[in-house]
Order: C-alpha cells, then structure tokens, then sequence
C-alpha cells in the first residue's frame, strides 16, 4: 500500500478562515479534523457590560451574509428577557426581512460558491463564461432579497433599522408595492432555479442524520417555535443549554456541539428545516420540489443545493403574502421596560438554528451572553460526512479526491467566521 499526502492550501467559496486534514493509514480514514483557524472576535465578552439596545447591532457585525438572524435571535432573547411579545404587522416584517435574507444568502451559495462543484469549474467566473443564464438568475434573485432588507432595515447590509420591541421606522404599505413586483419576477426565477437545481448530478451519499431545527405549529420556521429533531427530542428554547453543550477541542478555535447526555452529531440547516417540516412549505414550494425529484425526506447532503433553492422560492413566495397581507402598524415598536432577568432566544438563520442567550440586569445592561451559531453546530458532522465520504472514495485519484472534500464541505455552505472562522486543506497518507 502506497503512501500518498494529499495537500490543497487553501478550500475557496466559503466564508471565514480554516483548515481540513485528513490522516489515512493502510487505506483507512483514521483521523478528520475541521481546523477553524481564524482567531477568535470575543463578541460574547465585549458584549458584557453594554446596554440591551445595543445587541442587535453589535451582533450584526458577527457576520455580513446573515446578519439579520444575529439581529433576530438578539432581539427575541430580550423581549424573552423583558417579558415583551411582538405581534401583528411588527411580527410579519420580521418574517418578511428574515426572507429577504435566506433569498440573498442562498441564492449567493446555489450559484456562486456550490454550482460550480456540480459543472465542473474551479470558481463562478469561469462557470459564468459558459453559464451566464445560470448566474444572471441568481443574481436577479440576489437582488430581491437584498432590496428588502434594505427596505426594512435600512440598509442591504448590517441593517440598522432593527430594535428590541419593533423597529425605529415601519414603511407604509404603498413602499411596499414595487417590492411586491421584484419579488414576483424573482419568484419565477426561483422556479426555474429548482428545476435547474434538480438535474444537477449528484453523488450517492445517503446518511442517517439526526436533523434538528425549529418547527412552528403553522410556518415554514424562521423566527419562533420549538427545538425538534427526527428522533424524539422536542423541547422549549429556554432549554437548548441542557440538551447540548459546547467543547473545545484542540483543532479548532470554533467550539464543538454536541448532545448533553448522549453520543452523537446533529445536523442543522436547510437539510434539517426541509426533512422537518415539509408539510409547512407553501404550496408552490412543495410541488416545485417534487418537481425537482426531492420527496419529503432527503439524507443527501449534496442535494443540499436544491433544498436551498427551494427555500429560496419559499422565502420569495412568503414574502408576497405578507406583503399582500400588510397593514401599516400604529407605532413602530412596542413599549420595552428593561428588568433584571435571563431571555434566550433561537431562529432559523440560513445555515440553520442560532441559539442567543444574556443575563441583564435591573437596567438592561448586559452582564452575560452566549451565542451558539450553525455552523460550530454542525462541525462534528462536517468531520463526520468527511470520513464517510473519503473512506468510500478512496481509490480516486488524490487531486479528485481534494476536490471532493472541497465539495462536501460546501455542502454545509460554512460560515467560519460566525463559528470563530475558508479553509486550507491539507491530506495525509501514512
């Protein structure tokens, strides 16, 4: 048996800073490590001893692709706090800018950081030579979600407009209606997207995930409901910390997640939100999947992409509902007295369940706070499809076989920098 050193420097088309190796010894995958190398931004200490108010927007900045659900879980932790619910139209423009951000993220992963895996390029610009339909749709897509989170939160990113108890300004229902058109267009898109999506050629790759994410008793989740997986476990918000907890481990500046009181991954995301909660997917949706060749349930991770682009539809699609169903609130915010208490809070953030939680005390001021993002989450399954997948493909040749972890690590479409943090690749044969 020959030895080999498989070594790609750096892993493109993903957000953040990092590293992957991979030990083989006598043909045998003994070892997988995610190195998340980028050096920690400490958001969770510099956040202790600011005020409430000033949550939303300091989170923001943990991330420039999904900044709105930092925003969301913030805020819904301290109204948690605070005893404070938003309802009515307040509650619907916050569904409505969380759409506007899984359409501009997804559609940014779909075409421009995974497609290219599928068609065999080594990045979107060479594919947008021969593909230039591809990429114009994706960007037109792009451009819907991001003019409503420019619209709702003042700007496309790090909005600004977004308070505990609301927001600072509300639009009138008529700012809404050249919205309503871009959104149509990007609806039919985002059809075409799924079809497109769903003759892409996939590997086979079938694993048995435990799939955790919200599940509301009405919606598609984003924002509210409770932690449910597809083996049992079904609890309240206020008890993430006592189902799973975090660790270090030496490779990784991210910490790991796991369950609390049992082995075993867990995978969040769109994989999760889909396989649980299918039957909560708008009509349009779900015949556009079963159109795409997606039944209820999909354990492929590299059919992640068309599940994403069903999302994408979905959020267009829920979007002109609750444009068609808007009406102007009488105040932008609801009244929020600040008292001494614990408020935690978890949405669905594109690349799955973003779990917020601060201690303030009697004045609002934060003396505590945690903040578990997707991505660190789904680390240990990350490893986990690695090893699978090399050790099942361990005769192709070592550059494919680079590039194929490249790939399944894009499967997740990683947030590093959320986690603490782009990859390097290097692969080891012993």
């Amino acid at each position: 048996m020959a030895n080999r050193k498989i070594k790609v420097d750096y892993l493109a088309r993903v957000e953040g800073e990092g590293g992957l190796l991979v030990k083989i010894k006598n043909d045998r995958v003994v070892d997988v490590q995610l190195r998340i190398f980028e050096p920690p931004r400490f958001f969770e200490a510099f956040l202790q001893g600011r005020d409430c108010s000033e949550a939303p927007d300091i989170t923001a900045r943990i991330c420039g692709i999904c900044p709105v659900a930092y925003q969301m879980s913030a805020v819904h932790a301290m109204e948690n706090a605070f005893g404070v619910e938003v309802d009515g139209p307040l509650r619907a423009l916050r569904r409505m800018i969380y759409c506007g951000e899984w359409i501009e993220s997804h559609a940014l992963h779909v075409a421009l950081l995974h497609a290219p895996d599928f068609l065999g390029y080594p990045d979107a610009l060479r594919m947008a030579k021969d593909h230039p339909g591809i990429v114009e749709r994706a960007l037109g897509i792009k451009k819907a979600g991001n003019e409503i989170i420019a619209l709702l939160g003042g700007r496309e990113v790090h909005p600004i407009n977004v308070r505990i108890g609301g927001f600072y300004k509300v639009p009138t229902k008529r700012a809404l209606g050249p919205l309503a058109e871009t959104l149509k267009r990007a609806r039919e898109a985002a059809i075409e997207n799924v079809r497109w999506t769903g003759e892409l050629p996939f590997p086979e790759f079938e694993q048995d995930y435990e799939f955790v994410a919200l599940r509301h008793p009405w919606e598609y989740p984003m924002n509210e409901g409770r932690l449910v997986s597809n083996r049992g476990l079904t609890i309240a918000v206020r008890d993430f910390e006592n189902a799973f907890v975090e660790e270090q481990v030496p490779h990784s500046h991210a910490l790991h997640s796991r369950f609390a009181n049992r082995d075993g991954a867990y995978l969040v995301g769109p994989l999760a939100r889909y396989n649980l909660n299918h039957d909560r997917l708008s009509p349009v949706a779900r015949e556009a999947a079963r159109t795409a060749g997606l039944a209820s349930v999909c354990r492929n991770p590299f059919r992640s992409i068309v599940v994403r682009s069903v999302e994408i539809l979905y959020a267009c699609d829920e979007a002109l509902r609750l444009i068609g169903e808007y009406e102007m609130p009488d105040r932008p915010a609801v009244e929020v007295r600040p008292i001494a208490g614990t408020g935690c809070a978890c949405t669905e953030a594109p690349r799955g369940i973003l779990y917020h939680r601060y201690r303030l005390d009697d004045r609002g001021v934060i003396q505590e706070a945690k903040i578990v993002p997707p991505t660190s989450q789904n680390q240990k399954v990350i490893e986990n499809d690695l090893r699978q997948f090399v050790q099942a493909h361990i005769d192709l040749p070592e550059e494919m076989l680079g590039l194929r972890c490249e790939q399944t690590i894009r499967n997740y479409d990683p947030c590093i920098s959320c986690a603490t943090h782009f990859l390097k690749l290097k692969y080891e044969r012993d």
